[in-house]
């Protein structure tokens, strides 16, 4: 196929390109702005590769756009590019808005307009698949899982945006006959993601020496998803999924925060002794504004529809992950130093 991927520079944009093109042979053109959280070295195993070519873009360039779907005339759109780091959501929503409720509009404009176009067969193969995030359902208690029927209910301007840009694609869908599908993960963790998430920025604070900040009681719930099994299922909702649907992608794999952040300082002891114990360097912050107290997804529908698994345990998938930041300093450096320096994000000027 001939796949068009907004935000392919970034963490899950860059492990589907890299599968759809060394693994499935596809030809990808990946859009993306380039902005803080993206990193063109993540796409240097395609370098000189004839099937992908990258191209810099704002998705709210609505004339770019339109030129860029009618020139490369994709038989699906793979839309990933968002702003997605809650804390920085915060203290800065305005951005959130912009790339993710109206860029998203502008990309559904420029999918319509070539859908328009195409003849009866290409009219059937083409897709446009929206990714986004289990945070639109709002909080869980102590029980209980998200399904694609759970009601949404966002509590952070990161997840509000998030679900005003759903609800775009499912009414393009319904209006204009748009072949639209939705996915909506949980927590992914894996190489190459930026080093203000949880997960990297705990391995680059050990490894430096620096405390590792725990939000609040370090009690906080989520389901942990490898951004490799989560390639795997985007493609599986692509090639057969039902348009008009969503999917709910997730590895039912909870983790409190703190366990999760002792697992990296048990790997981190495993791997840089000289370091040991890292689990000293733990620190109880102030939790973050609105805090989602648990996420958890019921994969049952991918599964049982598609036939998609996770295939990486969290234990073995978290000790890789920690091993990919030791072995690829030239990587994360960059950004550590001219990027983002590990500082709290998310506080709210009173």
């Amino acid at each position: 196929m001939r796949i068009l991927v907004t935000g392919g520079a970034g963490f899950i944009g860059s492990a589907l390109v890299l599968h759809l093109v060394q693994d499935l042979g596809h030809e990808v053109v990946t859009v993306d702005a380039l902005t803080y959280a993206a990193n063109p070295r993540s796409l240097a195993p395609l370098a000189g590769n004839p099937h992908h070519r990258l191209v810099e873009a704002d998705i709210c360039d609505a004339a770019r756009m339109r030129a860029l779907v009618s020139e490369t005339k994709p038989q699906a759109i793979v839309h990933l590019a968002a702003e997605s780091h809650v804390d920085r959501s915060i203290s800065g929503s305005g951005a959130f808005v912009r790339t993710n409720v109206l860029g998203t509009h502008v990309l559904l404009e420029a999918a319509r307009t070539l859908f328009d176009r195409l003849d009866a067969s290409e009219r059937e193969r083409f897709r446009f698949l929206h990714v986004s995030t289990d945070e639109v359902y709002g909080s869980l208690g102590d029980s209980g899982l998200f399904t694609e029927a759970t009601p949404y209910d966002p509590r952070s301007p990161y997840s509000a945006s998030k679900a005003a840009s759903d609800h775009l694609v499912s009414a393009w869908g319904h209006t204009y006959g748009l072949p639209v599908l939705v996915s909506n993960c949980s927590n992914n963790y894996g190489p190459r993601q930026f080093p203000e998430k949880l997960v990297p920025l705990m391995i680059l604070n050990a490894l430096e020496g620096k405390p590792l900040p725990l939000y609040g009681d370090g009690l906080n719930v989520r389901d942990w998803l490898h951004v490799e099994d989560h390639a795997r299922a985007l493609v599986a909702i692509l090639e057969g999924g039902r348009p008009g649907e969503s999917y709910n992608v997730g590895a039912r794999a909870e983790r409190t925060n703190r366990v999760v952040v002792e697992a990296i300082c048990a790997a981190m002891d495993e791997l840089r002794p000289d370091g040991a114990p890292h689990a000293r360097l733990v620190t109880a912050v102030p939790d973050r504004p609105g805090h989602d107290r648990r996420y958890a997804i019921d994969p049952a529908k991918i599964e049982r529809e598609l036939g998609w698994r996770p295939r990486m345990d969290f234990e073995r998938g978290l000790r890789t992950t920690v091993r990919w930041y030791l072995d690829n300093e030239d990587w994360w450096q960059p950004l550590r130093q001219r990027v983002y320096g590990g500082e709290r994000l998310g506080l709210v000027a009173r």
